[in-house]
C-alpha cells in the first residue's frame, strides 16, 4: 500500500496557519506529501522547504485571482496537488488542520483494511473545531462532525471547493463519495489563531468567494455551542496555539443571528430524537 499526503497553501505564514505542524503531524504514515505553495507574500515557500525531508515534493502555484465562484479556486488548487499524488490512497490535510499522533494506527489500519474494498472509496474523521483558545471546541449543527479526508486515488473525484469531494459515476453525474470510519479525530485550528490573522485571512480570501469582508469578533458567539474540550491536543501543535485552561467567554450581550437560531433549535432537536443533522459531504457505507 503506498498513501500520499497532499496540501494546498498560500500565506500560510502571514495568516497564522499552523501549516508546518499540519504536514509534520502526518508524514511518519505516508510515503510521499506533495505540497502545492501559491505564490506567497511571506515565507510560506521557504518555511516548507526547511522541513527537508525526502517524502516532501513541492509544487509552485498562481492562483486565479479572477475566479470568484463560491470557493472554485480552492478546489483548483486542492486538485493540482491530488492529480501529482501517485498513492493508493491520497491523504488531504487542510492548512489549519493537524492530526494527533496517537491516531496515526488507526488511520493506517483503516487503510489497509479498506483498500480492496470497492465499496469504500474514502475515509472519514470526527472533528475538533476549536475556537478562541485550546481548551474550547464547537459542538453545533452548523459546524461539521465529520467530514472525509482521505480518498481512494484510483476513482474519478474533484474538488467544487477545498472542504469536500465528489465522485463522477459519469461524465455529468456527481455523487458524494461512499466512505468508511478512520476511527480517528482530526484537530481543526482555524478559529484558533489571532483575531488580526483571522481578519487578514479574511480580506484576502472572501473575494474568492465572491463575499465582502467583515470584521470578525471572536467573542461575537452563540455561547451554548461552546464545549470544554478535556482530552489532550498533538504533541507537535502544543507550542503553537495560545494557552488557556478556561472556557473561551462569549460576549453575553450577542445577539443571535437567524442562522445561529435555527442551529439550536437543530441541537434540541437531536437532543430530542438522538439524530445528527449536521452536513455530510459522504454517504457512510460502514
Amino acid at each position: 500500500m503506498k498513501v500520499s499526503g497532499f496540501t494546498f497553501i498560500k500565506n500560510g505564514e502571514i495568516l497564522g496557519y499552523p501549516f508546518i505542524e499540519s504536514i509534520k503531524s502526518i508524514l511518519p504514515i505516508v510515503d510521499e506529501f506533495v505540497v502545492n505553495v501559491g505564490e506567497s507574500e511571506d515565507n510560506t515557500l521557504e518555511l516548507i522547504k526547511q522541513i527537508d525531508d525526502p517524502k516532501i515534493r513541492i509544487i509552485e502555484s498562481k492562483w486565479n485571482d479572477s475566479m470568484k465562484d463560491r470557493g472554485y479556486v480552492y478546489g483548483q488548487q486542492k486538485m493540482i496537488a491530488q492529480f501529482n499524488c501517485t498513492g493508493d490512497w491520497a491523504f488531504y490535510l487542510e492548512g489549519d488542520e493537524v492530526v494527533h499522533e496517537e491516531d496515526l494506527p488507526n488511520i493506517k489500519a483503516a487503510m489497509l483494511e479498506h483498500l480492496n474494498n470497492d465499496e469504500v472509496e474514502a475515509l472519514v474523521f470526527d472533528y475538533y473545531h476549536f475556537y478562541g483558545n485550546a481548551s474550547t471546541y464547537l459542538w453545533s449543527p452548523g459546524w461539521y462532525r465529520r467530514a472525509p479526508r482521505i480518498i481512494k486515488n484510483s476513482i474519478r473525484s474533484y474538488a467544487p471547493d477545498g472542504l469536500f469531494w465528489v465522485v463522477l459515476d459519469k461524465n455529468k453525474v456527481g455523487r458524494y463519495p461512499k466512505a468508511a470510519l478512520s476511527n480517528a479525530k482530526m484537530y481543526h485550528y482555524g478559529w484558533v489563531r489571532s483575531e488580526e490573522q483571522m481578519n487578514l485571512k479574511s480580506e484576502k480570501v472572501q473575494k474568492y468567494w465572491d463575499k465582502k469582508h467583515k470584521q470578525i469578533n471572536y467573542a461575537d458567539v452563540d455561547s451554548s455551542i461552546l464545549t470544554k474540550f478535556t482530552g489532550t491536543h498533538p504533541k507537535i501543535v502544543e507550542n503553537w496555539f495560545p494557552k488557556s485552561d478556561d472556557l473561551f467567554k462569549a460576549n453575553p450581550n450577542y445577539k443571535l443571528s437567524k442562522k445561529e437560531k435555527k442551529h439550536r433549535w437543530m441541537l434540541k432537536l437531536e437532543d430530542k430524537f438522538d439524530c445528527e443533522l449536521s452536513k455530510k459531504h459522504y454517504k457512510l457505507v460502514k
